[in-house]
């Protein structure tokens, strides 16, 4: 294609590790090996999905309603959150980093909308936060560059070993070396008295074709349930190490924290 007709962006898949460390009371580090998608969502509705199994049954793939509202079109969700909480200028791309449905299973812990405006800017990022009692909350992250810290306070409930004192801290990256592209998103988690949590999910990114769906599912057959049983069993450790439990407060009256 030409210039004036450049070629429209697809789905990529990325492959890389998921870290996690506690610092405090007791120290619980671990990191295991993960994959994920990221989805340029407005090419997609004019384009296609290419390879990738869009609002239909496959091994691999992927679902609007799993998130936002719930509604078969999760564009028009964003759109429609971005515009009432003010942000009137990111109608360029929107990239997804989720997790996928697999064997027609998903939980998503976290995924982050990437909003650019018609220029190619990044304009917002909204954090889609589910926790393990089928609550949902996002956090919208105002004007964001690449690679600057940013906060949010914390106002919803993800751990039962967290309270909800303090505030996250944000900071992503994409790394484009020689055509070898990488995402990064860290979130480290501060309470009242300093740092608590370091948490981060990387990957190198490749076009979704048979041979990456097929990566995908033999080295991962099961990684939903394998997200799932992780979660639990870090919590199990915890308990073990009498790491304090947490009683559930009441989920946010507000949808979006800023």
């Amino acid at each position: 294609m030409t210039a004036a007709n450049p070629v429209a962006p697809s789905p990529l898949l990325g492959f890389g590790q998921v870290r996690h460390t506690r610092l405090k009371p007791a120290r619980n580090a671990f990191s295991y090996p993960t994959y994920f998608l990221m989805l340029p969502l407005r090419s997609m509705r004019l384009h296609g999905s290419g390879m990738l199994a869009h609002n239909r049954r496959s091994a691999l793939s992927f679902y609007d309603c799993d998130h936002g509202d719930g509604r078969a079109d999760c564009v028009s969700w964003l759109d429609e959150l971005l515009l009432r909480e003010g942000v009137e200028d990111a109608s360029g791309e929107i990239w997804l980093h989720t997790y996928p449905r697999v064997l027609g299973y998903t939980f998503k812990p976290v995924s982050f909308w990437y909003c650019h405006n018609t220029e190619g800017d990044l304009r917002a990022i909204v954090v889609e936060v589910n926790n393990t009692f089928g609550e949902r909350h996002c956090y919208l992250l105002d004007r964001p560059h690449y690679g600057q810290e940013l906060k949010a306070d914390k106002v919803f409930h993800v751990s039962p070993f967290c309270t909800l004192e303090g505030n996250y801290r944000f900071r992503f990256m994409h790394i484009d070396n020689d055509g070898l592209k990488k995402t990064v998103a860290r979130i480290d988690y501060d309470d009242a008295t300093g740092p608590l949590l370091e948490t981060s999910v990387s990957g190198t990114l490749e076009a979704v074709t048979t041979a990456s769906l097929r990566k995908a599912l033999w080295r991962h057959p099961a990684m939903t349930f394998g997200v799932v049983a992780r979660i639990h069993w870090q919590a199990f450790k915890l308990w073990r190490m009498r790491v304090p439990l947490i009683s559930k407060p009441k989920t946010p009256d507000t949808f979006v924290t800023r």
